[in-house]
């Protein structure tokens, strides 16, 4: 066994292994039967909403990517990007320990397009750090809301601004080519979240709910940003783990918490085997043949 194979052995245990814990850890608050009921109590008008508005957000986010595809001169056709994106969010899910979508795409356009590995990785990392920075700025918003967490409004207001503009500068002056239509990239970005947030919304509206919305999407908030780290697959039981402990801190329903970080997840899985499709049918992708995951290799 090389070195390689068992390091990334050794990543897959390691994220069945927390994935495993945080799981046990949030099914002592949620039944299976606790899900079933989701689908025979909750609105379903209100179900639909939230696939939507996640499904637009994704529409975005792909839509964002290719902006920076474009600051490299990387002309793909929206479309085209789309179905490629789509097929990146199928192999996050079902190659947790390997290469990731990301890394199948990386490798993908770097053979068909000839671009350097290394360009196509930078586009990739400044679009999650752009989620990453929509995601602060509106989780920063909420914190002004919630008055129970004790923070002055001028720190989480201050923050923004100045991480926004050291970004802005770092961007500038090492990675030029990634700061092409910096405002354009970032409003987008918002859209993405923002929407992400109407999708939470949608969920508590369809699980029949009329309290206070704030601390919930503050939580749903939080997960993402944890959900960004690696150490699970997909995200799946680390989000969840969030929403129960902070339940317990806002003094929220834990059941209802955990149920709208299951239901997203769901969501967004179901959003990402459309991907699926075109590892069964590449001519939808205008190819005739895929790569294999095992011929991958991302060296330059």
């Amino acid at each position: 066994m090389t070195k390689q194979t068992l390091w990334t052995t050794s990543k897959l245990l390691l994220k069945f292994a927390v994935t495993a814990l945080a799981l046990y850890l949030v099914f002592t608050k949620v039944s299976l039967n606790d899900l079933k009921e989701v689908f025979t109590k909750s609105d379903p008008l209100f179900l639909f909403l939230g696939f939507l508005s996640f499904f637009i957000s994704i529409v975005i986010s792909a839509w964002r990517l290719n902006t920076f595809f474009k600051g490299i001169n990387l002309n793909l056709p929206e479309l085209y990007n789309f179905k490629l994106y789509l097929l990146g969010m199928f192999y996050n899910i079902s190659l947790p320990g390997g290469i990731g979508g990301d890394g199948y795409k990386i490798y993908f356009l770097r053979k068909k397009y000839q671009v350097k590995g290394r360009k196509l990785l930078s586009c990739v990392f400044f679009d999650r750090l752009s989620g990453l920075w929509a995601l602060c700025l509106i989780t920063a918003a909420l914190v002004i809301f919630i008055p129970k967490l004790g923070i002055p409004n001028w720190i989480p207001i201050f923050v923004v601004i100045i991480g926004t503009i050291i970004y802005y500068l770092i961007m500038r002056r090492f990675f030029n080519d990634y700061a092409y239509s910096f405002t354009f990239k970032h409003l987008k970005a918002l859209g993405v979240q923002s929407l992400q947030v109407i999708c939470a919304i949608c969920i508590l509206y369809g699980l029949h709910f009329e309290g206070k919305f704030s601390p919930y999407l503050l939580l749903f908030l939080l997960s993402q940003i944890v959900a960004v780290i690696p150490l699970s697959i997909g995200g799946l039981g680390a989000r969840e783990v969030v929403f129960m402990y902070g339940s317990d801190f806002f003094h929220l329903d834990s059941h209802r918490a955990i149920l709208i970080s299951l239901i997203s997840y769901f969501i967004s899985a179901i959003i990402s085997l459309l991907g699926s499709y075109f590892t069964f049918h590449p001519k939808a992708l205008g190819e005739e043949k895929l790569p294999e995951t095992n011929e991958i290799d991302l060296a330059d």
